[in-house]
């Protein structure tokens, strides 16, 4: 099969950005996997039309946000896709502005709620052993009075794994991962681990009785939890003058 001819640049202004728009093109046309390798920077430059530095400067762009990577001394290839790239930026410009998690919460709440019922319809007792299973890893700590992000990641993800819809995994991790990380400009350590372990013990304890009304408003109830640690958080400190 052979590989189709790199478009020709439409514009002249911002070289950069008119050589990670060919260079995507390309990408997509071609339909190039992970791995995949690109043309030399010195073949790119030639048949776009620009100077070295232009794709240099073009190909740092799409490293920058995880469509590229290159290997030192090999060459530059298409990179499998991820989230980190935009979750990165996303922390960045929520900064300090609180209502911004919240509205992260708001679509994860929405999301998770609404589809809770397919959980039910398709969860098998293995799906269930291993929430079990995480939440005595979250109560384990939660006793020595830690917090559990990664044990509230995993439990997230094993509660609509069983739906076997990545794109919903994939949206769930991207809310979830952004909420943490834009937590750290947020004080959330009025956090109690021993309620948060409860409610997510309160959970499983209805998927397991297959009572999806309960598991509804368990989950509900949930971010109601988180939605009060943000609010607790929002409010100036009484010590303050």
């Amino acid at each position: 099969m052979s590989l189709k001819t790199l478009k020709p640049l439409q514009k002249a202004p911002l070289l950069h950005v008119s050589v990670q728009e060919s260079l995507r093109s390309y990408i997509d046309d071609n339909e190039l996997k992970a791995g995949s390798p690109l043309p030399p920077e010195g073949e790119l430059a030639q048949t776009l039309g620009v100077s070295r530095n232009s794709v240099r400067e073009g190909i740092k762009a799409l490293e920058s946000v995880g469509v590229v990577e290159t290997r030192r001394g090999v060459g530059v290839f298409v990179k499998a896709f991820s989230f980190e790239p935009l979750l990165d930026n996303l922390a960045y410009g929520l900064g300090s502005a609180l209502k911004q998690i919240e509205e992260v919460i708001v679509i994860r709440r929405t999301l998770e709620v609404g589809l809770i019922e397919n959980t039910l319809a398709r969860i098998t007792s293995r799906d269930v052993q291993e929430l079990r299973d995480v939440l005595d890893k979250m109560r384990e700590r939660a006793e020595r009075g830690e917090s559990f992000p990664e044990e509230d990641r995993l439990f997230h993800q094993l509660l609509f794994r069983c739906q076997e819809n990545e794109v919903l995994l994939r949206l769930l991790e991207v809310f979830w991962l952004a909420f943490y990380k834009a937590s750290d400009y947020v004080n959330l350590s009025n956090a109690d681990p021993m309620q948060t372990w409860r409610e997510h013990a309160a959970i499983v304890a209805a998927i397991e009785a297959g009572d999806t009304k309960a598991a509804r408003e368990q989950l509900d109830k949930h971010y109601d939890g988180i939605e009060q640690v943000i609010r607790h958080s929002k409010a100036p400190s009484t010590t303050e003058k």
